[in-house]
């Protein structure tokens, strides 16, 4: 829990959460192949666009989303397509309402 509460701390991390909610709003032109093996991909190059900050950056921010088990990768050719790990979001939420409710007494 603390791993992804230490990732989602910085801004843009989280803002790219909250990105990837929504794909189809950053997918221009995504291949057919990608829509159907990895529905909800984006590119790191649609990513890094929307953020403004440099591409290393930003790849740096999705390794360590991805290691936190807040996105899933698949690299096809020379691209790299993140989406979010729905299942796994699910989870921290509940671990983290859980977490903060009060015991009774």
């Amino acid at each position: 829990m603390l791993a992804v509460l230490k990732t989602l701390s910085n801004e843009t991390r989280l803002n790219i959460l909250c990105w990837l909610r929504e794909p189809e709003q950053m997918n221009a032109n995504l291949p057919k192949l990608i829509k159907d093996e990895f529905p909800g991909g984006v590119c790191v190059g649609s990513i890094q666009e929307k953020s403004g900050l440099a591409q290393s950056v930003i790849s740096s921010y999705l390794s360590s989303m991805q290691k936190a088990g807040l996105l899933e990768s698949r690299r096809y050719g020379q691209w790299t397509y993140y989406r979010r790990n729905e299942e796994a979001i699910a989870a921290f939420l509940e671990d983290f309402a859980a977490g903060l409710q009060a015991k009774k007494m």
